[in-house]
């Protein structure tokens, strides 16, 4: 399978969309505030933050968000090229941030060739979502 390609302008231009929105995460209980964008197979760029809940298990992460923001806009046949993640803490220092196992199967759902750009513990880091995900799978 030949690796998906996206250039250092999207690149860029994910992480900014990231960054923008990471602003709007609603992250009370964690002060983790986590902003995802993802890049369709059409160019289109769709955004989303983490909102948490007083029920834990209610909360939803900023990747599934702009997944199912996308979704809801362009309907169930999305194709997800790239996605870029990014995290800051109580003090708005963007903090290392990698997909957590839920948003990596759901990625996997709808991009199973999808680039992930994210801050890892050295900096910067570019994986596959089936480096991330190697089991991943899809009921067809």
């Amino acid at each position: 399978m030949p690796k998906p390609k996206v250039s250092a302008a999207a690149r860029q231009r994910l992480f900014r969309a990231a960054r923008k929105v990471m602003k709007n995460a609603y992250a009370p209980f964690s002060n983790f505030k986590v902003g995802a964008a993802v890049l369709t197979a059409e160019g289109r760029v769709f955004t989303g933050c983490n909102v948490e809940n007083s029920s834990y298990g209610m909360t939803n992460c900023a990747e599934r968000t702009a997944i199912f923001s996308a979704i809801a806009k362009d309907g169930p046949d999305l194709e997800i090229r790239a996605v870029a993640v990014v995290a800051a803490d109580e003090d708005d220092h963007e903090v290392p941030c990698s997909p957590c196992g839920a948003c990596r199967q759901v990625i996997y759902e709808f991009g199973p060739r999808a680039v992930i750009f994210y801050q890892g513990a050295k900096g910067p880091k570019q994986s596959l979502i089936t480096d991330l995900l190697p089991e991943g799978f899809r009921l067809q």
